[in-house]
């Protein structure tokens, strides 16, 4: 498969890296800590951490649940911040305070009420004190998770020294490894333990390159060298496959491809993970493979985790069980010798029993003799009916279809765009005998072969021009409306891989003829996977036509950052009355055509959204004025 080219200079001197023992093999980078110190009240402040050795390690992250300031009077109080009560939650309301200012808290008190977007939950304290300010008042909305919302002491007397507010450096975030952080851990450990830089030769270590401006991983498609295969300056060293299309890798310096990391057919291989090693000397590829293959086999094995032994230490060590917890346990009918307990003086929290419930480490509680009895009973009910079943489950079958790296990116997108983009539909119906009349008389008297789409793509270009409002999109940043330009259609093309959207550029300066013989190119580079990216990346309209399948009408979810597409049906021939010569309305067939426009209702209102579809319409009624 021919496919586009793209050079990228993602790659790193590894003979400059194993000089110096300060540099990392995969990326340098620098980290910042919080110290302690008494010079001013807030003394937690960003220290400059000295850059870091070997291979980045993304475990240096600090966990904050809590932040203790010291004042220059040596009072120490304790910043509350908004807690993420659910997986979900990103900001919550205070709903009620439980307790008022200077008053006692004990281990397990609710201090507030806080309103999540799941449902209305307690905040319990974990340590004992006093409640000296509260700096988010009750009814408060929309409070993000981490924020100051109180400060608490652990001697009355020192209620009089907090500060009125927590201070600018004093947000309190906990967070949480995502699941790309994670898997870049993974990977990191595994690319220290593959490669031993001090038995290594001077190399290049190559990366995966970031090819578009929206990818973070991608898949290895094909390597086109092999290992100890000599490569010069331009060379395409593997196929890459995008969130886009499958493009070429090319060498920018001359040698030998020593070792490959990452094998054909790797999945989802972050940006700026090692993917192959080369060499400049073709003696030093055996002393690559050597070492990697080496340290390969070397690598130590993660210990096993005695489960049984954990589960006996955390039996027994229950002291006190808060009201909340007490619920859950009953509710869940769970065993609470087996809970690990986390608060104070062996206060079992509920923030340990749902964590526990999310684990899926669950114990349930030991049954009695006559829950085991009719537990035993109700078995032997269902048991004919999941004999009968078990012969329609064993031949169920399906199969796994493999989505490529295009598809998951478009699914994720329009999800994306459904969720977060509200979507205004406006539909009209235009009448299509003008534009066929054209593109016969196209065909016949110059001999150009033209399609309805191309025409649509002209009268669509022509509408927006005539409309500059509906040629404009939403600025997530800035909260504003932006005006485009130039004039540049998106026409969806059905590929195996997936939707792609070349680009017609400037379509309202340029003629018919030309539009059609840039769809029918960017259409065939489409589909054989030749699409550059400035070819599809961009456009300010898009165009869906089904017009060649029995549609009739449907709704096109809207591609962002654009702020509208135009679904385009099939045409029909209806009978309509029309008013003669002679004042007398007769019947008359007319083909029709449905269009719904999806467009973004933070851009387009019903003023803009209208304008547009009597263009449109105008456009189709007088087919002459797309030659104004």
């Amino acid at each position: 498969m021919a496919l586009s080219r793209l050079r990228h200079p993602l790659f790193s001197r590894s003979l400059l890296i194993l000089s110096s023992p300060a540099r990392s093999l995969s990326r340098t980078s620098y980290s910042s800590i919080f110290t302690l110190g008494g010079d001013h009240h807030n003394i937690i402040r960003p220290a400059s951490c000295s850059r870091l050795t070997g291979i980045h390690d993304r475990s240096l992250k600090s966990k904050w649940t809590d932040v203790k300031y010291f004042s220059s009077s040596d009072s120490s109080h304790e910043v509350l911040g908004m807690p993420a009560l659910s997986p979900t939650m990103t900001q919550g309301n205070i709903a009620k305070w439980r307790k008022k200012e200077g008053e006692k808290i004990e281990v397990g008190d609710v201090l507030c009420e806080i309103e999540t977007d799941k449902a209305t939950l307690e905040f319990e304290s974990l340590e004992e004190g006093f409640l000296a300010k509260i700096l988010v008042p009750e009814g408060s909305k929309d409070v993000p998770v981490g924020q100051p919302i109180a400060i608490t002491v652990e001697d009355e007397n020192d209620i009089q020294n907090v500060p009125a507010s927590a201070g600018g450096e004093t947000r309190v975030e906990e967070k949480k490894p995502t699941r790309e952080d994670v898997t870049d851990e993974r990977k990191s450990e595994s690319t220290s333990a593959i490669i031993n830089a001090s038995e290594l030769p001077p190399h290049v270590l190559l990366e995966m390159p970031a090819l578009s401006p929206t990818m973070n991983q991608g898949n290895i498609a094909k390597w086109r060298k092999q290992e100890g295969d000599k490569i010069e300056v331009g060379d395409i060293l593997c196929e890459i496959e995008t969130d886009k299309a499958t493009l070429e890798f090319e060498t920018l310096e001359e040698g030998y491809l020593a070792k490959i990391l990452a094998p054909e057919g790797s999945k989802e291989v972050a940006v700026g993970h090692p993917i192959a090693i080369t060499v400049e000397d073709a003696s030093d590829i055996e002393a690559i493979m050597n070492s990697v293959s080496r340290s390969s086999t070397n690598q130590p094995k993660a210990p096993q985790r005695d489960t049984k032994s954990e589960a006996k230490a955390q039996k027994n060590n229950i002291v006190r069980i808060s009201p909340a917890a007490k619920l859950l346990i009953t509710e869940y009918g769970l065993d609470a010798s087996t809970l690990n307990a986390t608060g104070p003086y062996g206060t079992l929290l509920k923030g340990d029993v749902l964590s526990a419930i999310k684990s899926g480490k669950l114990s349930p509680k030991p049954a009695s003799s006559k829950e085991k009895v009719s537990s035993f009973q109700s078995h032997q009910q269902v048991a004919a009916s999941q004999e009968s079943k078990s012969d329609l489950k064993l031949s169920d079958a399906y199969e796994d279809f493999p989505n490529s790296q295009i598809r998951k990116v478009i699914a994720k997108r329009l999800l994306d765009s459904k969720q977060n983009t509200p979507h205004l539909y406006l539909s009209s119906d235009v009448v299509l005998d003008p534009l066929l009349s054209l593109r016969k008389d196209l065909k016949e008297q110059y001999d150009v072969k033209v399609s309805v789409n191309d025409i649509i793509v002209k009268v669509v270009a022509a509408a927006l021009r005539n409309v500059p409002e509906a040629n404009a999109y939403w600025n997530v940043e800035t909260g504003e409306v932006v005006l485009n330009d130039s004039i540049d259609i998106c026409i969806a093309v059905a590929t195996e891989k997936g939707l792609m959207t070349p680009i017609i550029k400037n379509a309202d300066q340029k003629t018919i003829s030309a539009i059609s013989s840039e769809v029918k190119e960017l259409a065939a580079k489409a589909r054989a996977g030749k699409l550059k990216p400035h070819e599809f990346q961009g456009g300010t309209f898009s165009i869906s036509n089904l017009g060649m399948f029995p549609v009739d009408k449907f709704c096109a979810i809207i591609n962002p950052p654009q702020a509208c597409i135009l679904a385009v049906g099939r045409g029909n021939k209806v009978v309509e009355p029309v008013i003669g010569t002679d004042g007398i309305e007769k019947p008359s067939i007319a083909t029709k055509l449905s269009l719904t426009l999806s467009a973004d209702h933070r851009v387009f209102d019903g003023k803009v959204g209208g304008a547009f579809l009597s263009a449109l319409q105008s456009n189709f009624s007088d087919i002459r004025r797309l030659l104004l």
